[in-house]
């Protein structure tokens, strides 16, 4: 077994694209300037149909998260962690935190996009905890 790839399609193109070249991308309203995740055909604030893909910042901070203890295969090294990550842009989305020790991760912590090769041309947008900048 191997780890369970996304499927691109047509609308959710632009997003893969952007993280084989380690640029995240959301989609983002002309007619009211707020971000979505994951893609739709409308926006989620207004309904317009006026959408473009503009790379955000790959920056925020844990919402909420849980410690996978017994991955579901031997593909997902145990034990990982899924969070639920609020960009700066206000946007939600769930990923994974790469962290060595589970322990280190807390509500608010400020984290950053990487992204990880998981083959046949899929890179996978995940976070890590942000350096501390002195």
């Amino acid at each position: 077994m191997s780890k369970i790839l996304p499927r691109e399609t047509l609308l959710s193109a632009p997003y893969w694209q952007g993280a084989r070249e380690g640029v995240l991308m959301m989609q983002q309203c002309k007619s009211c300037q707020q971000y979505q995740f994951y893609p739709r055909t409308l926006c989620s604030h207004c309904d317009s149909k006026d959408l473009s893909w503009t790379a955000v910042s790959g920056r925020g901070k844990v919402k909420s998260y849980s410690v996978v203890r017994r991955g579901i295969s031997a593909d997902y090294e145990a034990p990982y962690i899924v969070a639920l990550i609020a960009l700066t842009e206000g946007v939600t989305m769930m990923s994974s935190i790469q962290a060595t020790d589970p322990g280190s991760i807390s509500i608010g912590a400020a984290v950053e996009v990487v992204f990880e090769d998981w083959g046949e041309g899929i890179r996978m947008p995940l976070f890590k905890l942000q350096s501390v900048q002195q």
